[in-house]
């Protein structure tokens, strides 16, 4: 390998235009439902609601370059939420990070896009999660080397509100606000979502910013769908001297009317919801252009 590697490698040149990514984000939910409408598989009310963290992360956050999944001093992303594939593989896609060609044969057997994201896809995915709440503890072990190493990149980390139900979190937790991880950020998908349906009537993780506030942490709540306030919260994480946590609202289904706000954990998608999904999409992303 070459020294293009190097630490003062510049990374891809990053959106921070609000309106930019926010149509980036809008084009997100559309490849959400063109990838799970062939096969009616995959979790669209998740994947509808994160498209605006994706956008965010992966267009305008993490040092990478598309062009080199193995780049040393890149940032790492981590999907502790392994199963929330559908957004996740079209923001590589859209990103330029794996081939957009590849990702249609999403939940086909054979394809290793998998419904839950793992190392056969590539070095993009930084490690096969899916065991719920496990993300945490293994970006710290990813913070911690980079920390020694001297290097510059950071690590991201998405999961669920639901894995806040997991102990072996909360004693990452614990761990990452003891010895100050300051290169870690966790970003908390706060749908209020889970199998079972809503949180509240499972187990209740309220109040998620004050634990973590009281294990250490930096403690950012934020509207998820905000992107302005995304990315102003990510700054401030990366000048924190403690790992960040930002509790992320999101809702269910966001972008499709009849969708929003619909609780269904692992949503069917028969053909005539898809087809009014991408048309709502459209009529929003329309509307919003003549104002």
């Amino acid at each position: 390998m070459s020294n293009v590697n190097s630490r003062d490698r510049q990374p891809a040149l990053r959106v921070r235009d609000p309106a930019q990514l926010a149509s980036i984000a809008r084009s997100l939910r559309r490849d959400v439902i063109d990838l799970v409408a062939p096969t009616g598989q995959g979790y669209v009310q998740q994947g509808l609601g994160a498209a605006d963290l994706f956008a965010v992360l992966y267009f305008a956050e993490l040092r990478l370059d598309p062009a080199d999944s193995d780049w040393p001093d890149r940032d790492r992303f981590l999907l502790s939420t392994a199963h929330n594939t559908a957004i996740f593989y079209a923001t590589l896609a859209a990103r330029g990070i794996v081939d957009p060609v590849a990702v249609r044969d999403y939940c086909r057997d054979g394809s290793p896009f998998e419904i839950n994201a793992s190392e056969r896809v590539g070095t993009a995915i930084e490690a096969t999660l899916g065991s719920l709440g496990q993300g945490l503890s293994v970006g710290i072990g990813m913070a911690l080397s980079a920390r020694r190493r001297l290097s510059p990149s950071r690590v991201y980390v998405v999961l669920g509100d639901g894995e806040l139900q997991e102990g072996q979190l909360w004693e990452a937790a614990l761990f990452a606000g003891s010895a100050g991880i300051s290169n870690l950020c966790l970003i908390v998908d706060d749908n209020r979502m889970q199998v079972e349906g809503h949180i509240d009537r499972v187990v209740s993780v309220a109040p998620i910013a004050g634990k973590f506030r009281a294990f250490g942490w930096a403690v950012e709540e934020v509207d998820g769908h905000d992107i302005p306030a995304l990315l102003a919260a990510l700054e401030r994480a990366r000048g924190c001297h403690k790992p960040t946590c930002l509790v992320a609202a999101t809702m269910a289904g966001k972008g499709v009317p009849s969708l929003e706000g619909l609780l269904a954990h692992n949503l069917k998608l028969p053909p005539e919801i898809a087809a009014e999904a991408l048309t709502a999409l459209d009529e929003t992303h329309g509307g919003e252009e003549r104002k």
